[in-house]
C-alpha cells in the first residue's frame, strides 16, 4: 500500500474544505495510505508572487518541516504543486535545505496527475449528469505539464459529456493578486473565459485548481448565469459519498 500526505491548501482548508475530503476519499479509494499533518499552513505562493520572497522562505521552510521527503505529497491544486516545484528554487537552491527541497519537488504531485501516472486508477464509479468543458490552468498546463490526466479521468463519469471549449488553455484573470491589481483585465478574461463555456451549452466548468474556479464562479454568481464550475475532485467522487462519513 501506497503512503500519501495529504496536502491542502490554505484557500482550499478555509473556503472549499470538502474539496479536501474528497481529495482524501479518492486516494484512499485509489489503495492508499493517507497522513494528513494538521500543523500544515501554507507553501508560501502568495508572499512569493507579490515578490516577498523572505516572507515566503519563511513560509517555505515550514512546508518542507511540515512533510516528508521521501513520501508522496498529494494536493488538489496544481498551482500550489507548481510552486513548490518551481518557486522553491528560488528559495532554497543552494541553501542548508537545498537537497530535502529537491527530494521534496521530486514527490509531490497535483491529484490527478498522481491518480493516473502514479496510482494508475482513471475510474472511481462517479455520476454526474450534463455537458462540461474543462479549463486547464496555467500552473497545470505550464508549471505541472498537466492535460490529458484531468480529461483522462473525466472521460470515465457516468452522464457527463465532456466537451472541448475554444481557447481552453488561455488564463482565466485570476493569477492570484493579478486579480486585485488589473480587476479590469481580469473580470474581462473571466468573462471571455465563461462565454466559451456557454458557446458550448456546457453546464459545468471544471478544472484542477479551485482559485481559477473561485474567479470563475464570482464572475457567474454576479452575473446569474446559467453555469456552474466544479473542482475535478468533487466530480469524480460525485454520486457515491452517501455513505462515506469522515
Amino acid at each position: 500500500m501506497m503512503k500519501v500526505e495529504l496536502f491542502v491548501p490554505c484557500f482550499v482548508d478555509q473556503l472549499y474544505p470538502e474539496t479536501a475530503f474528497n481529495t482524501l476519499r479518492l486516494l484512499e479509494k485509489s489503495g492508499c495510505e493517507v497522513s494528513y499533518n494538521s500543523k500544515q499552513t501554507c507553501c508560501g505562493q502568495p508572499a512569493y508572487n507579490a515578490g516577498y520572497w523572505d516572507e515566503a522562505k519563511e513560509v517555505g521552510t515550514k512546508f518542507l518541516n511540515d512533510f516528508t521527503e521521501n513520501t508522496y505529497v498529494v494536493a488538489p491544486s496544481a498551482s500550489c504543486v507548481g510552486m513548490v516545484k518551481g518557486g522553491f528554487n528560488d528559495l532554497f537552491t543552494n541553501t542548508i535545505v537545498h537537497n530535502k527541497c529537491r527530494s521534496l519537488q521530486s514527490n509531490i504531485w497535483e491529484l490527478s496527475d498522481f491518480l493516473i501516472n502514479v496510482a494508475k486508477k482513471d475510474y472511481f464509479g462517479a455520476e454526474l449528469e450534463g455537458k462540461a468543458v474543462y479549463h486547464d490552468s496555467c500552473s497545470a498546463l505550464r508549471e505541472c505539464k498537466i492535460k490529458d490526466e484531468p480529461r483522462q479521468l473525466l472521460s470515465k463519469v457516468h452522464g457527463l459529456e465532456m466537451i472541448e471549449m475554444e481557447d481552453t488553455d488561455m488564463c482565466c484573470g485570476f493569477g492570484g493578486t493579478f486579480a486585485v491589481k488589473f480587476d479590469a483585465i481580469s473580470s474581462a478574461m473571466a468573462e471571455q473565459k465563461v462565454n466559451h463555456a456557454l458557446a458550448q451549452q456546457a453546464d459545468y466548468i471544471i478544472s484542477t485548481d479551485l482559485s481559477c474556479l473561485l474567479h470563475l464562479q464570482g464572475y457567474i454568481d454576479k452575473n446569474k448565469l446559467p453555469i456552474k464550475t466544479m473542482h475535478i475532485a468533487d466530480v469524480l467522487c460525485n454520486g457515491w459519498l452517501e455513505s462515506t462519513e469522515y
